[in-house]
């Protein structure tokens, strides 16, 4: 302890995820942060104007660079990620986007995993590549497939670890340190596992992204993203990708609500988490079933690596049925509480046919490619009595 009776250490992720970066003090003792409703900032001289310009003086000069509730959002979520600084977004995409704008030119390499959100897909390779910039896939959970691409040196590694919609896994650290030793920076889109169960900068990233719309929000009721990195990197991507290229400016009242959602992050992944066990080996025992892919399953091919990795295996759960992508859609749409939507991590339990919905940017011969099988089901497990997810899940599957 020091002399104050404080214990020296870092305050846990809990505690941080409600205090990091704010003092009531500081706002006349409200305990619940202000929102800052302004477009704009004034200065009280031109000198100043003049000096915050030039980057001489710290201050805020307009909402689509910086805002004081955004940046509270910003050290709060640098802090649960281990990062020096992070950048706020209006989306998930935004936040992708940006990051990327930032950091590659024309005749560079970008080495993607083979499964990759939908957007994302469309991004790289039918955004990007457009411009000059090589896209390469890769199946990163093939250690030599990862050594043999990076022999022509791209400049950025990008994965999604679980990967959305399949739950394929990623090593973190061993691809991290096989990229940084050809000079690749690594960035990971952290929104299935959010900071409470995986941090990728302990393991070894540089960059992380996040569709702060999901578990970070986690009630469905606003569209966010977040970059987190380096000070340098993040001012780069703040002043560039987000001032310049993008405008993907976040609202201050939907920082808000992240702030307020990220106050019970861990007790929600913690009951996504179990409730997801639950349903995932209630899917596995049925003999409608044919595959489940979640990370806290013994069956999961990446079981060891999830337990190395991952706090805990989280709310996701893809599936397929025996019957095929026909059966699939009828078990869809005979559900009753669980809703057919995308999105993920909200309260609610939500259902999606990826082939169709999230992943139906790519081409038919590109899911095939991809592992985006016509007949995989991607489940958010939601909040709700877990006995009543079963049993919904339960009256749709026995049709």
């Amino acid at each position: 302890m020091d002399g104050s009776g404080s214990l020296t250490r870092e305050k846990g992720f809990a505690t941080r995820a409600i205090h990091e970066g704010y003092h009531p003090a500081d706002e006349g003792g409200a305990l619940t942060p202000p929102v800052h409703f302004t477009s704009t900032f004034t200065f009280p001289d031109v000198e100043s104007a003049g000096a915050a310009f030039a980057g001489e003086q710290p201050a805020h000069i307009y909402s689509r660079i910086s805002n004081p509730t955004l940046d509270l959002l910003e050290r709060r979520i640098a802090s649960l990620e281990g990062a020096e600084a992070a950048v706020a977004f209006a989306s998930g995409m935004g936040a992708i986007t940006g990051v990327l704008w930032s950091l590659v030119k024309p005749g560079d390499e970008v080495l993607v995993d083979q499964t990759l959100y939908g957007c994302t897909h469309a991004f790289l390779n039918h955004g990007l590549a457009k411009f000059g910039v090589r896209i390469s896939h890769v199946d990163m959970t093939d250690s030599a497939a990862v050594d043999a691409a990076l022999k022509s040196r791209p400049v950025i590694v990008y994965f999604e670890t679980p990967a959305n919609p399949n739950m394929r896994l990623i090593d973190i650290r061993e691809t991290a340190a096989k990229a940084h030793a050809v000079g690749a920076r690594v960035i990971v889109d952290n929104t299935y596992a959010s900071p409470y169960l995986t941090q990728p900068i302990s393991l070894g990233a540089d960059i992380i992204v996040h569709s702060a719309t999901k578990y970070l929000g986690g009630h469905g009721d606003l569209i966010a993203g977040l970059a987190c990195g380096t000070k340098e990197v993040m001012e780069e991507i703040r002043l560039f990708g987000l001032k310049d290229m993008t405008g993907a400016a976040l609202a201050p009242f939907n920082a808000m609500l992240i702030l307020r959602g990220l106050k019970t992050l861990p007790l929600r992944m913690r009951e996504h988490s179990a409730s997801a066990g639950i349903v995932a080996r209630f899917l596995e025992a049925r003999k409608e079933v044919s595959m489940v892919a979640w990370p806290g399953l013994e069956s999961f091919p990446q079981y060891e690596l999830a337990a190395r990795q991952m706090r805990l295996p989280g709310g996701m759960i893809a599936f397929e049925l025996k019957a095929g992508n026909g059966a699939a859609i009828t078990f869809m749409n005979r559900l009753n509480m669980i809703q057919r939507a995308v999105s993920l991590g909200d309260a609610e339990s939500l259902i999606q046919h990826p082939a169709s919905m999230t992943h139906s940017t790519y081409t038919p011969e590109e899911q095939a490619e991809h592992g985006i099988t016509p007949g995989l089901i991607r489940l958010s497990v939601g909040l709700e009595d877990v006995e009543d997810i079963l049993g919904d899940l339960a009256q749709a599957l026995s049709a």
